[in-house]
C-alpha cells in the first residue's frame, strides 16, 4: 500500500502519551561557520535512546490478538532491539530480539533490562536478521522489520512531519541512511508539508550500499560493514524502502569514520549532547563540507541515536582532542641517568602542559645505548599552545618528534 501523510498522523497520534515530544535545538557555533540556519533535532533524548520506538510501537500496536499472543521477534544492532523491547514491554507481548554478536554491550544489556530475550549472531546485522527468520519460522513468531514495513515506515515519518511543523522555512533535511525506513518516512512527510525542502541521505562510507543500489535498479548488497556508525551499518537497503529513497530523496551522500567521530565530539562540546556514531553522521556530512549550502538556508539534521558504547565515547574523545591539538603526543629521549627525567617534565610544566601519561621506551626503540626514549602525552588548551610547548622543549636542547598532528578546528 501506498504510505500517505494521513498514515503518518494516525502513527502520531497513536504515538501520543508513547514518545517524548524531542527538542529542536538551534547549533549557533554551526550555524556561524556555514552561514546557515542549523537546527538539530534532539532526537537521542529519545526513549530507548532512537527513534526507533516510533516505527516499532506503530507496527506491533496494530498486530491482531492472535499474532500478539504469539510474540514477536526482531533483528537489531541495538536502536532497533531497544524501541520493540520497549513498545512490546507497553503493550506486553514477549519479545525476542537477534543481534550481530560484537553489538555493543550497552545497547545488549539495555534490552535485556527492558524484559526482551537477547540472542548474539553473526557478524553483522544482515546476519542478525537471517536468524531472526529462522526463529520467526521455527517458534511462530511475529517478525518486526527494522525499516522495510509501511507501519515501521509510517512511524519513523513522525520525527519527520514533527520536524516539518516546527520549523515553517525548512529547506534542508540531512538524514542518516542504514536500511532506509527512517529517511524515507522524513521524506514522505517533509516533501508533503515542505515541498521545496531538500532531503539529503547520509551513510557511512564503510556500509554504503544506497548509492549502487540505485544505478542498479534494485537493492545491492554492501560487500562489507565497518563502521564505527553500527547503527547504520546496513548491508543492503530495504525492498520498500528504495523505490521511495529514489522518488524523494534529492541527493546521497557518504562520510568516514573520522569525519563521524569529530560529529560526536562536536555535539559533546558544543551541544552538550551525547549521540552515536549513526545519530551524528548527518552531522558529519556538514561539518565535513559533503553538502553544499545555499547562503542563509534552514537546515535541520535529525540526530536519531544516542545508545553509544561509553568506551567507544572516550575513544573518539581522545581521538578527536588529538586530531584539534589538544592532546600532544611526543617522543623525545634523555640520557639513561638517574634524575634526567626530572628535568623535561619540569621544562613541560613551565610551559603550562599537563602530563596525561609518560612512558620510557628502550629496546623498542632501537635508542643509543646511553640513552633512554620518552614518550609523553599532554593536555594542552589549543594548537597553538602545544606549538608553545614544543619550542620550549626545543630551546631547552630536547629534540621532540610529534605524533597524531593536529588538522581540524575546534
Amino acid at each position: 500500500m501506498p504510505i500517505t501523510l494521513a498514515d503518518i498522523r494516525a502513527a502520531h497520534a497513536a504515538l501520543r502519551g508513547v514518545i517524548v515530544d524531542t527538542p529542536l535545538l538551534p547549533d549557533e557555533r554551526l550555524s556561524e561557520e556555514l552561514g546557515a540556519h542549523v537546527w538539530l533535532k534532539a532526537e537521542c533524548t529519545q526513549r530507548s535512546g532512537s527513534f526507533k520506538i516510533r516505527g516499532a510501537y506503530t507496527m506491533i500496536s496494530r498486530l491482531p490478538a492472535d499474532e500478539r499472543m504469539r510474540g514477536v521477534v526482531a533483528p537489531s544492532a541495538g536502536n532497533h532491539a531497544q524501541g520493540v523491547a520497549l513498545a512490546a514491554r507497553l503493550l506486553a507481548i514477549p519479545a525476542t530480539i537477534v543481534m550481530p554478536e560484537r553489538a555493543a554491550l550497552t545497547k545488549v544489556v539495555a534490552t535485556r533490562r527492558l524484559g526482551a530475550e537477547v540472542i548474539l549472531h553473526g557478524a553483522t546485522f544482515d546476519d542478525a536478521q537471517a536468524h531472526a527468520r529462522r526463529l520467526e519460522r521455527e517458534r511462530g513468531l511475529v517478525y518486526v522489520p527494522a525499516f522495510d514495513h509501511e507501519h515501521v515506515i509510517a512511524g519513523q515519518g513522525t520525527l519527520g512531519m514533527e520536524i516539518a511543523e516546527a520549523i515553517p522555512d525548512l529547506t534542508l533535511v540531512v538524514v542518516p541512511i542504514g536500511g532506509g525506513g527512517l529517511i524515507s518516512g522524513i521524506a514522505l512527510a517533509v516533501k508533503a508539508l515542505r515541498p521545496t525542502a531538500r532531503v539529503i541521505g547520509v551513510q557511512a562510507a564503510g556500509c554504503a550500499p544506497v548509492r549502487p543500489s540505485l544505478a542498479a535498479g534494485a537493492p545491492v548488497a554492501a560487500a562489507q560493514a565497518h563502521t564505527i556508525a553500527d547503527g547504520i551499518a546496513v548491508k543492503r537497503p530495504g525492498d520498500l524502502t528504495l523505490p521511495l529513497i529514489r522518488e524523494l530523496v534529492d541527493e546521497i551522500v557518504t562520510v568516514d569514520d573520522d569525519a563521524i567521530a569529530r560529529a560526536i565530539a562536536h555535539v559533546v562540546q558544543h551541544d552538550r549532547l551525547v549521540v552515536e556514531g549513526a545519530g551524528a553522521a548527518g552531522l558529519a556530512a556538514l561539518i565535513s563540507g559533503q553538502i553544499a549550502l545555499r547562503a542563509g538556508e534552514t537546515v535541520c539534521v535529525p540526530l536519531c541515536g544516542g545508545n553509544i558504547d561509553s568506551n567507544l565515547l572516550t575513544r573518539v574523545l581522545e581521538q578527536v582532542a588529538v586530531r584539534q591539538g589538544r592532546y600532544l603526543l611526543l617522543k623525545s629521549s634523555v640520557e639513561d641517568r638517574p634524575g634526567n627525567l626530572a628535568p623535561l617534565i619540569t621544562r613541560v610544566a613551565e610551559a603550562g602542559a599537563n602530563v596525561i601519561d609518560i612512558f620510557h621506551r628502550r629496546a623498542v626503540w632501537l635508542a643509543p645505548l646511553d640513552r633512554v626514549g620518552i614518550e609523553l602525552v599532554l593536555e594542552v588548551r589549543d594548537e597553538q599552545h602545544g606549538q608553545y610547548v614544543m619550542r620550549h622543549l626545543a630551546e631547552a636542547g630536547y629534540h621532540v618528534e610529534r605524533e597524531g598532528v593536529g588538522s581540524w578546528p575546534e
